[in-house]
């Protein structure tokens, strides 16, 4: 609360405050911490910081009977200082803390049920996050070698270092062809996929370049733009095929991520950073509702297990129902006043026919997947074993956490325009593309009614590979696992085989010691059997030295 009421003194006085400290000199670089404190900074800290308090408290009673609960709640809390540490930060380094952090902590929690699959999804998560981790080592060797600074802010004009960063954001924010990995992290507790989701980790390659959209070069941006709009249709596409509750709201977070970034492209900055709040508020709800659902049901995840929820969970229903509405941009929700005005500003923006089309039918699909998982959830028919045991009463501190966040799903979109917006957007439009989102809209509704009752069942059996193609993302788990790791595996195996365990050890530690064994033997011998022969070599190496110095 205190976070968000300096954001909006900030925001009326146009306040930035810019903290540096000098650690120590290292031989011509300056080692600094820079931190960048503004209205944007403290209005995203505190959101962060509602949603992880309120997700901790969620944790309490979905993890209770975990032996290891007190680390869990341990890692939640490093994860969170980790995204803080990122979100202050303007310094290369210090952002690599938080940055790198991040992925320590992530891994550690994809992995905290010790199966073989949290084991797979954990290090396809790790080595997809340390591409970007090293991309942002490799910008601190260039700054370091270049200007003997970190510090983002004077050195904008270096347009190869803004490609690092760039590369960076794409792998934390799990743009194409860095993707699968955001699926494949289900495997974590509920309660982290709700903290990642929302607020920390996937958002902060956007939260990056959201701070960096000044200085990054337009050919960059058009390169992004497409990127993040293939993402956003992939995205969408995929859930519309995906039987996975969980990875149907992970692959519907993806496909956010590419309509942030893609509107950042087109020049609006602060619209991004809009819709990344909103965003972070419905996706923390939607995960809670589905935590609270899957506890229920047993720790099923499979939405053709689920059915008639509606009578049973009606308080869960009815906040999932709130959370797709937003997410749909359904009018006066929270996710209305960021989406469609996102969706404006694009139809304003001259960038052809094909980045229009792509975007409002990927806005499509984000309706069509929401009413098909709905229809399976909430109203379709009762496939739980008769013996299940659904109840409310089960999960009071779950409820209460969801709870607080209800209001701000509703209104807190209107109160943003409100109170940030200090200059209104005016969009002049013809009247079918200003009606073209709620027309999309009802589209994917129509579409998703669809999914439902045929099931794509028809299309299922008519085009298998089609079908499998399409909830695979494209073969991109395949290509960006199997295609990329194993020739650098084999090299790996074949240069540790040849290399460490071969010449090296011959030439290295075998064949040095075996010349040092020789060497002293021979000095033995000398020293003990020709002692003038010893005393002109001793001369001779002491000339040597006096020679050389």
């Amino acid at each position: 609360m205190v976070l968000f009421l300096i954001s909006m003194l900030f925001s009326y006085l146009g306040l930035s405050v810019f903290l540096e400290f000098n650690l120590f000199y290292l031989v011509y670089s300056s080692i600094d911490v820079v931190f960048y404190i503004d209205w944007m900074t403290c209005l995203f800290m505190s959101f962060v910081l509602y949603i992880s308090g309120l997700i901790f408290n969620y944790s309490n009673e979905y993890m209770l009977g975990d032996i290891y609960l007190k680390r869990f709640i341990f890692l939640m809390g490093m994860f969170v200082f980790s995204m803080m540490m990122l979100i202050v930060s303007m310094n290369l380094v210090s952002i690599l803390v938080g940055w790198d952090g991040l992925g320590l902590v992530s891994y550690a929690l994809v992995i905290y049920y010790q199966n073989v699959k949290s084991f797979n999804a954990g290090m396809l998560t790790a080595l997809s996050n340390r591409i970007g981790d090293a991309a942002i080592l490799m910008g601190i060797a260039l700054m370091g070698g270049a200007v003997g600074s970190w510090n983002l802010l004077f050195y904008s004009d270096m347009k190869f270092l803004f490609l690092f960063l760039i590369l960076a954001a794409i792998t934390k924010s799990a743009q194409i062809p860095f993707s699968s990995w955001l699926p494949a992290a289900m495997a974590a507790p509920t309660p982290v996929s709700s903290l990642v989701h929302s607020s920390t980790l996937v958002t902060a390659g956007v939260y990056l370049l959201i701070r960096l959209s000044e200085f990054i070069d337009s050919q960059m941006l058009n390169i992004l733009l497409y990127l993040s709009l293939f993402t956003m249709f992939m995205a969408g596409l995929s859930a519309n095929f995906e039987w996975d509750m969980k990875k149907i709201i992970a692959l519907s977070t993806l496909s956010q991520l590419g309509l942030m970034i893609s509107i950042l492209c087109l020049g609006g900055p602060n619209l991004a950073f809009f819709h990344l709040l909103m965003h972070a508020l419905f996706k923390a709800l939607l995960f809670m509702c589905a935590g609270a659902i899957i506890h229920n049901m047993g720790d099923t995840q499979d939405i053709r297990l689920m059915g008639a929820q509606i009578y049973f969970l009606p308080f869960t229903c009815m906040c999932m129902m709130l959370s797709n509405f937003a997410l749909c941009g359904i009018p006066f929700m929270a996710g209305f006043y960021s989406k469609d005005l996102i969706a404006e500003f694009l139809s304003m923006s001259a960038m052809g026919w094909f980045v229009y089309i792509v975007f409002y039918v990927s806005i499509g699909l984000t309706s069509s997947y929401s009413l098909r998982m709905s229809y399976f959830i909430f109203f379709g028919d009762y496939n739980i074993p008769s013996l299940s045991s659904l109840s409310e009463k089960n999960n009071l501190v779950m409820n209460k956490s969801m709870m607080g966040l209800i209001f701000f799903v509703v209104f807190m979109g209107s109160m943003f325009s409100w109170l940030f917006i200090k200059t209104p957007y005016f969009i002049y439009l013809p009247i079918w593309m200003k009606l073209m989102t709620c027309f999309m809209i009802v589209i994917g509704l129509i579409i998703g009614n669809e999914a439902y009752y045929l099931k794509f069942y028809y299309l299922g059996v008519k085009s298998y590979n089609l079908t499998m193609f399409i909830s695979n993302m494209w073969n991109m788990p395949i290509l960006s696992t199997l295609s990329i790791s194993r020739p650098f595996l084999f090299m790996g195996k074949e240069i540790f085989k040849g290399l460490e365990h071969g010449w090296f050890e011959y030439y290295g530690k075998m064949g040095l010691s075996s010349v040092l064994i020789w060497f002293s033997k021979m000095m033995q011998i000398y020293s003990f059997v020709h002692v003038k022969v010893y005393m002109l070599m001793f001369l001779f190496f002491m000339g040597l030295i006096l020679l050389v110095f």
